[in-house]
């Protein structure tokens, strides 16, 4: 069994432990990469998302790209090639989150914590 589940199935916290958690370097630290990478990378996918609408109707995207294909179909088309490498960036990152989690509460336990 790993540890993020070990910790996850032997750990209920209250109130008390968790200030204790909230107060440690180490979980700040965590806490502050992990919501960078989520934030940029919601950033970046709402900006290019909403920026279609945008470009829907300039000249840039109603131009033929590829015969009759124009500019619109092909940013369309990348943005669900996009939403795809976002999910699998994410799902590779998040492996790295649980694995910095569970340090975090092993460093918790190993100062006396429950």
């Amino acid at each position: 069994m790993t540890e993020v589940k070990k910790a996850a199935k032997s750990t209920t916290f209250d109130s008390k432990d968790y200030a204790a958690i909230e107060a440690m370097d180490s979980f700040n630290t965590f806490v502050k990469k992990k919501n960078t990478f989520l934030f940029s990378m919601t950033a970046g996918f709402l900006f290019f998302y909403i920026l279609l609408p945008i470009l829907a109707f300039k000249p840039v995207l109603q131009q033929k790209w590829f015969g009759n294909i124009t500019g619109v179909w092909v940013y369309s088309a990348a943005l669900f090639v996009m939403t795809i490498v976002l999910c699998t960036i994410y799902i590779k990152r998040a492996a790295t989150f649980d694995k910095q989690a569970a340090a975090v509460i092993a460093e918790y336990r190993a100062k006396g914590g429950n």
